[in-house]
């Protein structure tokens, strides 16, 4: 059978593995490495790709997927916590920016419907770059990053009423009102069809295909709920995204949200990157090199016109001035989503072909800028107040605004330092009451609902899904866990949760409860730091009942059980040899409150650790970690001086806080 677009398919993933690698080495947006792909690979550069038109319909199914992630993760909850920043932030910095452009438009002469237009290609930043550069710099919980998020959530809102409008902006209706009218009938229909489905129907689907093993019948309902929704839409003379957005939002609502996202995760962002590729393929390098200074120039002049706009939105949601700048320096670049709108405005003439290449060109610079923006951006908001605002003045500035108790709270309400139990059966609820009793917060995940429901009756923060996924790992914050306890009797899927949470954290402790000391080494190879087998749990506690009764001293019989479990059942096995016939005695463990000893691995990491020595690294100052030893090709480095250099493939021994043993770990990665 001939399939013509495969060889296109190897031309472009081939390239774009190349192109990103590349990319994460001098810490580039991986976004600019598939548009560049397109550039390189398209019709304008060495035309390798024949199959534009089939390339084009896998980007159609990225921006599905994408609005129906955005739909999944649309939550009400999410939107009360962040409350009035969404709506009241977001709408002052959308609508100032949109006047803002549609101003400085007309005033060189640009009609009014594609300025506007223009205006609301501007408004939209990039949530998948923004959101990544700070997570990777651990400024999401700071005040500007609570305040970045929410914007972005409004503008990633937006965008719906954004396309339904576009049509009309383009003079497509005689009978405006009318229009308006027959537009809002529809979308009466669909937020009861969405009303319906989100309330009776879809939930009760869901529970019943995720009754039983495996994930194959609930992937294919998620698939046919997404494009059933995106036909009927497209059907009502609306667009096949928001179809996509509606049913995202209506799986929002279920117990399944977070597993649907995780499993949708991988497919939208393999077709997504299709569609940024499809974008490069449009770029017109020519456009650039006519015209250079013209196209910086507007990048530089939108840096500052979104700069401004978005500093006065924060400042008038009363947050410090610091916050604000902050805020804006994260926010000044255009979106994803300015793409997925510039191409029905390109097709309805709102936008002419020379300033959609101009978009282009000014999209792609402001989104590479943004990475090295955010890195300096403290220094540029130092700077900002040393060279333009006295100290006195801005101490009374900031003390003179009186922030809302909601905009500056702590990330109480975010797990940390807690453990994470995976699997709500007899033992994990036994692992759960103890926890309670003794203060520790717990996360649970759980694929049974009716057993996830009982864990939510206690109070416990609950997921429902498959473990494995990486999306509902993140979402139990494993990253801060301390505690991982994985209790399912599935010896497959405990192996491929054990190495799930180690994608995500080295430090966590996991422990794996299994059936049977035949699984005790896998799991130890996929990253358990220890596995406790039932049949000899049994076995322990029969003979420990037995020398009870013959009266042997409690002490003793303990220090017996924990010879045995440190030697992994060995002598219950009949490997005696390595402990012979002494009973290894209990270790007391370290008991310094607010720390712990941990192993870090070095891999790649970052350059600031990486290849530097430990003084010039600033463990100690920055991490408040303390190196007590380093292994380095199968030898011990015990007497660590702040000379010694920290280098590829050691080992580290650390001493510190869960929470800077967590941050390091971050940055070595």
């Amino acid at each position: 059978m001939h399939f013509p677009l495969f060889g296109e398919l190897i031309i472009i993933l081939g390239l774009a593995t190349g192109i990103l690698l590349l990319f994460r080495k001098f810490k580039l947006p991986g976004i600019l490495g598939f548009i560049l792909t397109g550039m390189i690979a398209g019709p304008h550069g060495l035309a390798w790709i024949d199959e534009v038109d089939q390339v084009e319909a896998l980007a159609e199914i990225g921006v599905i997927l994408l609005l129906f992630v955005i739909g999944m993760e649309f939550s009400l909850k999410k939107l009360a916590a962040l409350g009035r920043t969404v709506f009241i932030g977001g709408s002052l910095q959308a609508g100032l920016t949109i006047a803002a452009v549609t101003w400085v438009l007309g005033w060189f002469g640009m009609r009014t419907e594609s300025a506007v237009f223009i205006g609301f290609l501007v408004t939209l930043s990039s949530t998948a770059i923004v959101l990544r550069v700070l997570q990777e710099k651990g400024k999401m919980d700071a005040s500007h990053g609570r305040v970045s998020t929410a914007i972005l959530i409004f503008q990633d809102i937006i965008v719906v009423p954004m396309m339904l409008v576009t049509p009309m902006l383009a003079g497509k209706s005689s009978d405006i009102g009318g229009d308006l009218l027959w537009l809002l009938g529809k979308m009466i229909v669909l937020l009861v069809a969405v009303y319906i489905s989100g309330r009776f129907v879809v939930p009760r689907l869901l529970a019943a295909v995720t009754k039983g093993k495996g994930n194959e019948l609930f992937i294919i309902t998620i698939v046919v709920i997404c494009f059933s929704a995106a036909f009927a839409t497209q059907a009502l003379g609306l667009s096949l995204a928001l179809g996509a957005f509606f049913a995202g939002l209506i799986i929002s609502e279920t117990d399944h949200a977070y597993h649907a996202t995780g499993i949708v995760l991988p497919f939208h962002e393999l077709f997504m990157s299709f569609f940024f590729v499809s974008i490069g393929m449009l770029v017109d390098l020519h456009q650039f090199l006519n015209a250079p200074f013209l196209i910086i120039g507007l990048t530089i002049g939108l840096i500052l016109l979104k700069v401004i706009t978005t500093t006065i939105a924060v400042r008038v949601l009363r947050y410090p001035l610091q916050t604000a700048l902050h805020t804006g320096l994260a926010l000044f670049q255009l979106g994803e989503f300015g793409f997925i709108l510039a191409i029905p405005g390109l097709e309805m003439e709102l936008l002419s072909e020379a300033h959609y290449q101009i978009f282009l060109c000014v999209s792609i610079l402001s989104m590479g800028a943004t990475p090295f923006m955010l890195e300096y951006s403290d220094r540029l908001v130092r700077r900002f107040f040393l060279s333009f605002v006295p100290k006195r003045v801005g101490r009374r500035l900031t003390s003179m605004v009186r922030v809302k108790a909601e905009n500056e709270k702590t990330t109480a309400h975010v797990l940390k330092d807690h453990v994470v139990i995976i699997g709500f059966g007899l033992n994990g609820q036994n692992v759960a009451s103890a926890a309670i009793d003794s203060g520790i917060r717990c996360a649970v995940i759980e694929a049974d609902a009716e057993r996830a429901h009982k864990a939510r009756l206690v109070g416990l923060h609950t997921l429902v899904g498959d473990a494995a996924n990486i999306h509902l790992l993140e979402q139990a914050h494993v990253e801060r866990s301390r505690v991982v306890v994985v209790a399912i009797a599935d010896a497959v899927q405990t192996k491929q949760i054990v190495a799930a949470v180690r994608t995500l954290s080295r430090t966590t402790h996991v422990i794996v409860r299994t059936r049977y000391v035949r699984e005790i080494q896998a799991n130890f190879e996929a990253g358990a730091n220890e596995v406790i087998p039932e049949e000899f749990e049994t076995s322990i506690e029969i003979f420990h009942r037995v020398l009870r009764k013959y009266l042997i001293p409690e002490a003793k019989i303990q220090s017996m059980v924990a010879g045995i479990r440190n030697d992994h059942y060995g002598r219950l096995r009949g490997n005696t040899s390595a402990t012979g016939n002494k009973v290894r005695r209990k270790e007391e463990p370290l008991t310094i409150p607010g720390l712990e000893i941990a192993t870090l691995p070095v891999t790649l990491g970052k350059g600031k650790v990486v290849g530097h020595s430990i003084a010039e690294a600033a463990l100690r100052e920055k991490y408040g970690i303390t190196v007590l030893a380093i292994r380095r090709d199968g030898r011990y480095i015990t007497n660590v001086k702040g000379d010694a250099r920290i280098l590829t493939d050691d080992l580290l021994y650390l001493l510190g806080s869960p929470e800077s043993i967590v941050k390091l770990d971050h940055d070595l990665r």
